[in-house]
């Protein structure tokens, strides 16, 4: 997908994303803040925010006197961003739509840049890094999640297989997360970024999904309900 039918396919997504069957989302944000430890009083750049779950846990984690920019393709994404961090009465989170391969902040100004669950969605994943390591402060951490292949298993692969069996065209891998292909994989990546400390852990959230309908809920509430979209209209009822 190109930037615009990215950018078109969350604005639609926005009003679901934060489902129960998604959970998997804020658990992460936890796991995140547990993994890069920001200081009391630090920035922190948060990449594809979404809906603001890393945003909200890594801007409690940074007061008194730190703060979280938040930026995202999709104003819709951000509105919910917003609203979620209004519950949560944070102040120090400023939410930016801006491209996360092209950000308008100056170098060395972060002292950490997270991103959950989006890099693979950008066309130039080296690239972005890059330009992540650029407004990184030099000592500052960079931290990114992904799926490991196991993940959403066997249903992943049979509701590829269904789709493939009506003609509908998949993207590279079976889905755009399959581009970071294991923490091989990610290694690579940070190193041709231009880091040198590297840890790449391979995490059990222990997300479960209770039946068939969690798991539709998860097709419908993510990126994969544009691939389901592609069916004409009485496939989908099928």
């Amino acid at each position: 997908m190109d930037k615009q039918q990215v950018r078109q396919l969350f604005d639609a997504l926005a009003p679901v994303y934060d489902s129960p069957a998604t959970r998997f989302f804020p658990f992460c944000a936890d796991r995140l803040v547990d993994y890069v430890r920001p200081h009391p009083g630090s920035k922190v750049l948060d990449v594809a925010a979404g809906t603001g779950m890393v945003a909200i846990a890594f801007a409690q984690a940074v007061r008194p006197g730190g703060r979280v920019m938040a930026v995202d393709i999709s104003s819709h994404m951000l509105d919910r961003a917003a609203a979620n961090i209004g519950k949560m009465a944070l102040d120090n989170v400023d939410l930016h739509e801006m491209d996360a391969e092209q950000l308008d902040f100056r170098a060395g100004y972060f002292h950490s840049v997270v991103c959950s669950y989006g890099l693979f969605f950008l066309a130039d994943m080296q690239g972005a890094l890059r330009e992540w390591v650029r407004v990184l402060r030099p000592g500052g951490k960079l931290a990114f999640t992904s799926f490991e292949v196991t993940a959403f298993q066997p249903m992943l692969n049979d509701f590829a297989e269904r789709l493939q069996s009506f003609d509908v065209q998949l993207p590279e891998g079976p889905f755009g997360s399959r581009r970071i292909a294991s923490p091989e994989h990610c290694r690579e990546l940070l190193a041709e970024a231009g880091l040198v400390e590297l840890d790449v852990q391979s995490v059990q959230l222990g997300y479960h999904l209770r039946d068939e309908n969690d798991w539709w809920e998860v097709v419908t509430s993510t990126a994969m309900r544009a691939l389901f979209d592609q069916l004409p209209l009485e496939q989908q009822e099928d």
